[in-house]
This record gives C-alpha cells, sequence and structure tokens, in this order.
C-alpha cells in the first residue's frame, strides 16, 4: 500500500507537465489539414479501407447534393431487416446471421444445423478453467475478466500462433461458442466473492440456442420466456456486426494487418468496446434514464419531459454534459435502422413485463429530443435514436446486471471482428500503419 501510495502521489505531481506538453492545440490541426479521429469538422471520416461484409448508408446522392436519407445497413449483400423479417415466431437467428457474415453466404438447412452443431460442441472450456482463470481474480469489469481468459485460452491452444486461415477460422468459431460463458462465469464469480451472493455455474444446453443458453446460464432457476430468449437474439443480431469503421473493428484489423494471432486480435477489440465511448453506451443511457425518472412526475406528460430535456441539454442536470445520450450516432443521420427494427420487440417485452409506462417515457424522448437539439445546437445531419437508446432497458427488463451489457455486446460483434479478421488476412497483404505529422519544437542541446 505504501508503494502505491507513494507511486499516485508521483502521478498526481507530474500529471501538469503531460498536459502542458502533450496538449495539441485545435489550429494546428486546421494549419495542417490533419482529422481528429479521423473525421473532419462536419463528422465525415476518412476511408481506410475496403469491405465486403456490411455496408452501411446514411446520405444519398439527389440531383447532385449529399442528402440524408433512412439509415442502411446490410450484412454480406442483405438489408439486415430482412434477416430479422425471415425468422419465424419462434426461430432465433444468431447462428445464421454468424454463419452468413463469417462464410459470405446464407447457409442452407443442412448447413446451418451443421454449424449449429459446431457451436454447441465448442461450448466448454478446458478443464478446471473456470475454477483456475474465471474464478481466481474475479473483477467487477467483466469485460478485463473475458480478455485475461481470452489470452489464457491461448495457453491451452497447441497452434496458437498459427495465421492460416482454416486455423483462424477455427480459432475465431471456438472463441464465438464460448464467449458467452466467459461473460456468465466472470459475472457470477464477481457476484459470489465481491457480493456475497450464492454461486451456481450451469452448463450450456446444447440443444439450445445462443440467446437461450446466456439467460439459462444467468438465471439461478434456468427458466426464461420464448418472448425474452427472442428479444435477446434480435439485440445480438443487430450488434454483430457493423462495418470495419467502428473502433473496435478496425482495432481487430489494424492487430491482424500486424500478423499477430486470433487471441492477441480479439483481445485488443475487446479493449477497445469496452470504453465508454464504444460498448459501454447503453450503459450511459440508462444512468441518464434513471435520472429523468428521478425528476419527471408524469412520464406521459410531453410538456414536463419537454423541460427536463431541456435541463439536459442546457448543462444544468445529470451529469452536466449537455448530451442526450441515445440521440444521434457518428454515422447515421435521419434514423438508426437497428433502432427501428428493434424497437418493436422492445414494445412487446414491455408489454409482458408490465413495463408499458416505462415504455411511454421513452416514446415521448425519442419524440421530443430531436426536435429540441435540433433547435439547439447547429448540426449538419439529423438527429434520431441509436439501438443504444433501447438496448439498455431491454437487458434491464431481462434482468441483466449491468455488469454484462457491454459483454452482451461483445457476444455478438465478436461475429463481426472474426469475419473482418479472416477479410483482413486473406484480402489485404499490408500493415496497417497511418502516418502521423510530427509538430514537435526542436529545442538546443546543452
Amino acid at each position: 500500500m505504501g508503494y502505491e501510495k507513494n507511486i499516485m502521489d508521483y502521478a498526481g505531481k507530474k500529471e501538469d507537465l503531460c498536459r502542458k506538453n502533450d496538449q495539441i492545440s485545435d489550429h494546428l490541426f486546421q494549419e495542417y489539414g490533419v482529422y481528429r479521429g479521423l473525421r473532419d469538422q462536419n463528422g465525415k471520416g476518412v476511408v481506410t479501407g475496403l469491405t465486403s461484409i456490411s455496408k452501411i448508408v446514411s446520405f444519398q446522392d439527389v440531383d447532385g447534393v449529399k442528402t440524408p436519407c433512412d439509415g442502411q445497413l446490410w450484412y454480406r449483400g442483405y438489408p439486415v431487416q430482412h434477416l430479422v423479417q425471415e425468422l419465424d415466431r419462434d426461430s432465433f437467428g444468431f447462428e445464421s446471421t454468424a454463419y452468413l457474415l463469417l462464410f459470405g453466404e446464407k447457409p442452407s438447412a443442412q448447413e446451418l444445423l451443421e454449424f449449429r452443431q459446431i457451436l454447441a460442441e465448442g461450448r466448454d472450456l478446458p478443464t478446471n478453467f473456470t475454477r483456475d482463470v474465471i474464478m481466481k481474480a474475479p473483477s467487477r469489469d467483466i469485460m478485463n475478466s473475458m480478455i485475461r481468459s481470452i489470452l489464457t485460452l491461448a495457453s491451452y491452444d497447441e497452434n496458437a500462433t498459427d495465421t492460416g486461415i482454416a486455423n483462424s477460422l477455427r480459432q475465431c468459431i471456438q472463441l464465438i461458442s464460448v464467449f458467452p460463458l466467459l461473460a456468465v462465469y466472470g459475472y457470477h464469480a464477481y457476484n459470489h466473492y465481491e457480493h456475497n451472493d450464492s454461486m451456481y455455474i450451469h452448463r450450456p444446453d446444447h440443444a439450445l440456442s445462443t440467446a437461450e443458453n446466456l439467460l439459462m446460464m444467468l438465471r439461478p432457476d434456468r427458466s426464461y420466456t420464448k418472448l425474452e430468449a427472442k428479444v435477446l437474439d434480435i439485440a445480438l443480431m443487430l450488434h454483430m456486426e457493423h462495418g470495419g469503421g467502428n473502433n473496435s473493428t478496425f482495432t481487430t484489423r489494424v492487430v491482424t494487418s500486424s500478423g499477430s494471432d486470433t487471441y492477441s486480435a480479439i483481445a485488443a477489440a475487446m479493449s477497445s468496446l469496452k470504453g465508454p465511448k464504444h460498448g459501454g453506451a447503453n450503459i450511459k443511457v440508462m444512468e441518464m434514464m434513471e435520472d429523468i425518472r428521478s425528476h419527471v412526475r408524469d412520464y406521459e406528460d410531453k410538456d414536463e419531459v419537454e423541460a427536463y430535456l431541456a435541463k439536459l441539454l442546457d448543462g444544468e442536470a445529470f451529469d452536466r454534459q449537455g448530451l442526450i445520450y441515445g440521440m444521434g450516432h457518428a454515422v447515421y443521420s435521419l434514423s438508426d435502422p437497428r433502432e427501428r427494427i428493434f424497437k418493436g420487440f422492445v414494445e412487446m417485452l414491455a408489454t409482458e413485463k408490465h413495463r408499458q409506462i416505462d415504455m411511454a417515457l421513452y416514446n415521448n424522448i425519442e419524440e421530443l429530443a430531436p426536435k429540441l437539439i435540433a433547435k439547439k445546437r447547429k448540426i449538419f445531419k439529423g438527429v434520431s435514436p441509436n439501438v443504444d437508446f433501447y438496448s439498455g432497458f431491454v437487458y434491464q427488463m431481462l434482468g441483466i446486471p449491468v455488469e454484462l451489457y457491454t459483454p452482451i455486446f461483445a457476444i455478438a460483434r465478436i461475429v463481426g471482428w472474426s469475419a473482418h479478421r479472416i477479410e483482413e488476412q486473406i484480402g489485404m497483404s499490408k500493415i496497417i500503419r497511418p502516418a502521423y505529422l510530427s509538430v514537435m519544437k526542436e529545442r538546443e542541446a546543452l
């Protein structure tokens, strides 16, 4: 403890020195034409690669003018809403969508059966792994727990560093299979040791879908309704892939381009996803919603809701950042297609859980917030709710603890990461190495 205090005191004293010497002024970015975060002042991103895995559309060319349009998301040439609509009431889409993203084609009935069996057989961890790795040093940050487990799994793989395509595919599929176990077991270990709660480890059922297994392993009584599993399955489908430019997927491609192994690439992607600006966004939405509930008496009174939203935008409420979380997206303008697809399922679950009043609050915020933001902010494109506006609400209704919100995102997104890793290995040959322009001032040597 003495050393920890000393080094923290030392770091605290040196913080100002870092701030003094590491701050680069805005005018230098403008002078040299360099984009912060690879985005210009209008939010347009720098194109850094090509992909055939997915496509995002948020603008259309209308008579030579770039015009905002309703958002579209395509997986391997198919609009994601069509993939959802093709499912019948009792079927689940995670497995078939994962096959599509990994291999580029929809599976036949036999191919899907075989793929489901491969995933089911892969839902197993090495002997004593749960006890010796997951339970040994539990962490409140389940993402960190998962990252440690991913890297440790490399020690059990005799071909961990083989970057051949077949071996990379094998590793990716095995990781897709065990991610639900790493997340749920990591949470149970934390909950037991930190909260002194009961410990139970349910083994996955090979006959169940990924969504069903998640709920079954999480709950003490292993029970769930068909609608609960269906809504979670849709959430996993919608979070599975979102282009090569999102932070965690780009991280996957950068690490892959260096020739590194699958475990390292996926662990790096996890490290990126856990940031609050990326995978943790729905947690911020839930915190904001709790604040709104505590200050708005009548959720159906639009005037009261609008008045408090105005306070949020003016930086007078909640975290005083002047933001309405869950509104707007870095890419989409008029609408986020994932939110539009998801909302119908959210409403069905809200009815089953008797949360219609909360749903009314969400509906009012969805209606009022974009208008308020348009009034109070200078925006170059439309503002609409994104998928994270509702995902946290769904997880809450499913009884999923907040600590698992981002890990569930990872359980879905590892499919996209895997597809991009394979595409990077097959189609690209150069290491991704962007250039940085030095603005360092030269100094005279003593």
